[in-house]
Order: C-alpha cells, then structure tokens, then sequence
C-alpha cells in the first residue's frame, strides 16, 4: 500500500479541523527503515464524522471507533498484500478503553480528543508512537508519550504502562511480546517477561485460530528458532503446543543427530527453511518429529523411535484441527510428516516408486524440508543433491505420461469394475514409469498376460 494514500487521509481530516496521525506498526517500521505492510490512522475525529468526509468506508468496528477506508486500485502496489486489510486504511478515533471482562473486547470504549490517551492503551511502546506524515522532518514528525523511540533504539520490547494490566486486556499480546521480539531481534524488558512468566496458562483462554495466526507469523517470518526459544523460557510453550514442549530432554542417536535432543533439532530445522515460508511447510517442519517422544525407546543397538511417523501423523492431525486449519492446509502438513522419512530411500527405488515420489503434490514443501532437515543434522545433502538431478534428467513426459491403458480398456478386455482395476492400472502403470512397456500394444499384450480375465 502507498503510503501517499493514508498520508492524504491524515491531510483531509486535517483540513475538516481533526487531529490525524499515523500510529502503530506503520510508525515503527518507517523508523526503522522497512516498509509497512500497512498503514493505520489515529483521529480525534469520531466514527460517524471519519464515514461523513469518506463516503466509501467500511464500518467493521464503529462500536471500537474503527473505520476502513479503501484504497484506490491505483494506490496499491503490486509487491505487497493484497488481503482485506492491506486495501484500505484503518482510522481509528482516539479513545480509552474500560475494563476487558473478555481478555480481549474491552467492556466500554470512551473517545477522546487526546492521543496521549489513544496510546496509553496500546500493547507496546515500540507500536504507540504517532507520526505527522506532513511535518518537515522526514520521515515525519514523531509523537511519543511512552519512551517508544528509546525502547526502539535499544532493541527492547516493554509493555506500554503495567504489563499485568495490557496482558490482562488481552492475553494475546504475550504471543505478540515473543514474535516482535523474534521478528526485530530484540529482548523483552524483564518486567514485562515476568508478567508474561506469571500470566502465561491464561493464555489458553484466548481462541484457538488467535493462537494459530500469531504462531504461524513466528514460524514463517524467519526467526521461528529465536521465537520457539522464547516460548519455552516464558512458560508459553507447554500452553499452546504441549506436544514441542514435550521434545525437551528426548536424546537422538547421536550417529545420525549430532546436534542434541528431538527439540533443538527442531528449532535448528526451523532456521534452515526458506523464505518466504508456506504455511504448510512452516508447520509441516515443526511437526515432522512430534511422534518422536512418544515412541522414544534404548534398543541395544541405539535409540529408536519405532513408528514415529505414523504416531506424528495423528498427532499433527489432532493439533491441525485444534487450532482449525482448513482442510487442505491439515492435509499438506500431515503429508509432509507422512513422509520426511522416505527421503532416506530415494536411491534404492524402483524408477516407477521414485518417479510417483517426485511427483507427489507440493513436493517442493517436502525436498525443501527434507533440505532443511539434513542440515539441522548430519549436514548431508548428497540425498537432496541426487533428487535435484533426478528432476532435472527426467522430462514431464516420462515423469507423468499419458497412460498406454485405461479403465475402459480393462471393461473391453472383460474386467468386471472394482479394486481389482486399481491394481491392473498401477501395474501398467509401474511398467511404463520404469521403461519396460513403451507402447499402447505391448502395454494391452502386458495387461492380458499378466492379468487373464
């Protein structure tokens, strides 16, 4: 989004008699040099006068003094998201908020014409400064009631006021204290860290897909290893995915996992994903190992985690619909659990089950996190090296033919309909994958053969 648009925003409720700044993460990331992936607006103008001078407002939050204005077509650029959120502007009327019954919705909303009284309850002092956009001085002239710049320089990340009281507001900020901190690389102010030590079990309180939005932005942001980190030492962790915390202290063959337990393997593959990150193979990567503590075992011969996969894979299943993931996005992320283990078979399959393997759906996500996975451990990439040439030898054509027989062709050759079909398909199927059947007629001559009717 331009930031030409909001800026005029400001400048129009200038010009009607309003106080208008530029508050929030916007302020934050223009201080720091990076651009914002939106922008927002403060005002001491009221909901019913912001919808009175911008006639094409959404009213989504009018009860909270927010308003989006959408911005025009032209305004948004073409490098940035284009959710909801980022095609319009949020204008929101200064106000103080009186009691949160809910841990998240306040119990009444005042609106004021102060924007001291706007920020003093905002989450942290790093997102409560308030920029004029029209001031001299570039990027602007900056407001600041609460020591944000300074906190901002020194790479602190410290509640605005009481931090038992922002996080008793809402109990999500804790989870938004972890990943700005992972985000900036910053640390978190030791009052506002013990208040996230005491308060951290409330924080099962606040909705499943809340949790799951804030722990997929650590995960796909690329400091997904500093953010688990910090879940673990605030006491987060065993509240929002006991099962990682429970990869603590689970020792690993150290032939095949030099680096250490199940649990810093993990948060060492989380650093080795690319960017950016899918959804998918962000949370398929945290979970690959999940089913590693409950099947943890000393055989005579070494550690052994005999059926992790398939006990990861109902574990994954169960966290993906606790925290509601859509149906596609659990089934790509089970996949990529199901099956981060075959990758140490690739060179001694068959052509036809390399060549199914290879052109599995998303298996980018999956070479990608077998990737991420050999150097979170044995540093190894002669496996993901052989599978990167493999792609490239075989053309589409021979990766996925057209098939020499069908399902009407077994009708024709007297085959009843039925499971029987799968077999005789995938048979001549596996034998034109691997080269030995090159043509309609030989694949027919092959079928009568081989499976008499």
């Amino acid at each position: 989004m331009s930031k030409n648009f909001s800026t005029s925003i400001v400048q129009t409720l200038r010009q009607r008699g309003f106080l208008a700044y530029l508050v929030g993460g916007c302020v934050r990331d223009l201080l720091l040099g990076r651009e914002p992936k939106d922008y927002d607006v403060a005002t001491s103008a009221t909901p019913e006068q912001v919808m009175g001078i911008f006639p094409e407002t959404y009213a989504v939050g009018v009860q909270f003094g927010v308003v989006l204005v959408p911005v025009p077509e032209g305004d948004i650029a073409s490098n940035v998201c284009t959710d909801s959120k980022s095609r319009a502007v949020e204008v929101a009327t200064f106000r103080s908020d009186l009691g949160y019954s809910d841990g998240r919705h306040p119990d009444e909303v005042r609106f004021s014409s102060d924007p001291r009284e706007d920020v003093a309850r905002r989450d942290f002092t790093i997102n409560g400064m308030l920029l004029d956009p029209l001031g001299a001085q570039m990027p602007g002239d900056v407001l600041d009631f609460v020591g944000g710049r300074a906190d901002l320089e020194a790479g602190i990340i410290r509640t605005i006021g009481d931090p038992r009281q922002r996080f008793g507001e809402d109990k999500l900020r804790m989870l938004r204290a972890v990943r700005f901190a992972a985000r900036f690389q910053y640390t978190i102010d030791p009052a506002t860290f013990a208040a996230m030590q005491e308060l951290a079990p409330e924080i099962e309180v606040v909705s499943r897909e809340r949790v799951r939005d804030e722990l997929t932005r650590m995960l796909t942001e690329g400091r997904g290893r500093r953010a688990f980190l910090l879940l673990d030492e605030s006491g987060l962790l065993k509240h929002v995915l006991p099962e990682i915390s429970a990869m603590k202290g689970v020792a690993q063959p150290a032939e095949f996992h030099p680096e250490g337990d199940v649990f810093v393997h993990t948060l060492l593959l989380l650093e080795n994903l690319p960017q950016p990150c899918p959804l998918t193979l962000a949370w398929g990567a945290l979970l690959h190992d999940v089913g590693k503590p409950a099947t943890f075992r000393v055989a005579p011969d070494r550690i052994r985690f005999d059926g992790h996969v398939e006990v990861g894979v109902k574990m994954a299943e169960e966290i993906c619909r606790r925290l509601r993931f859509s149906n596609d996005e659990t089934e790509q992320i089970l996949a990529l659990v199901d099956n981060h283990m075959r990758f140490g078979h690739v060179s001694r399959m068959k052509e036809s089950t390399l060549k199914r393997f290879l052109r599995m759906p998303g298996f980018d996500e999956h070479l990608a996190l077998h990737r991420a996975d050999s150097l979170a451990s044995h540093r190894n990439l002669s496996t993901y090296e052989f599978i990167q040439r493999k792609r490239a030898e075989i053309p589409a054509e021979k990766m996925r033919p057209a098939p020499f027989v069908t399902g009407e062709d077994l009708i024709a050759q007297g085959h009843v309909p039925g499971p029987k079909f799968r077999e005789i398909l995938s048979a001549v199927e596996d034998a034109q994958l691997e080269g030995r059947l090159t043509a309609r007629d030989a694949a027919l001559e092959f079928m009568r053969r081989e499976f008499p009717v």
